[in-house]
């Protein structure tokens, strides 16, 4: 399951660019998709934002069980980038879906600009234990969780969240396309 940070901050251009993140997300996006449905295996692709723990946006636009066609297609494209990233409760909810799929192997592949953060907590430690949590409950259930970051300081604080082997910083945020399939392939 592939889950994309859709945070206001997916708005903004990529340094020196005249794309966004979140254009370059969705591009990368496809291009795994497009890899994954030519293999064969079963995927699914969602997205998250939250205005607070009371309202943690959660969005499927592609399922495990429908076909990659028109449909799905179409939902990536209309997808905007607004509210903030409490990314936990986001993991949580991905798991839940992967748990149900009856694959020997499951992955959770996170897409992400910037750190956990929300409108209101004031403490970012809280954000990033707590999307801890969700990974160590994730890799209890059996679902390994790893983190693409397109956020340049993201060595501050991933590895502490995902472990030390379970993410990539993609420094140039342009090269998200390539490296995308590559992560799959692998």
């Amino acid at each position: 399951l592939v889950l994309l940070d859709l945070s206001e901050s997916t708005n903004e251009k990529v340094a020196g660019q005249d794309y966004t993140v979140l254009e370059l997300t969705r591009q990368a996006c496809v291009l795994l998709a497009d890899a994954i449905d030519r293999i064969g295996d079963p995927f699914a692709i969602h997205g998250f934002c939250s205005d607070g723990r009371h309202n943690v946006e959660y969005f499927r636009f592609k399922d495990f069980d429908q076909d990659y066609d028109q449909v799905p297609k179409a939902r990536l494209a209309g997808m905007t980038g607004q509210l903030s990233t409490r990314m936990g409760a986001a993991i949580r909810h991905a798991a839940h879906h992967l748990r149900r799929q009856k694959s020997a192997k499951k992955l959770l592949l996170v897409i992400t600009d910037g750190e956990p953060a929300d409108v209101d907590v004031r403490d970012p430690q809280y954000l990033r234990h707590d999307t801890r949590k969700a990974v160590e409950e994730a890799a209890r259930a059996g679902i390994p969780t790893y983190c693409m970051s397109l956020d340049p300081r993201a060595d501050q604080y991933v590895a502490r969240i995902f472990g030390q082997k379970n993410y990539m910083v993609v420094d140039h945020v342009e090269r998200l396309p390539e490296k995308l399939p590559l992560l799959y392939a692998g």
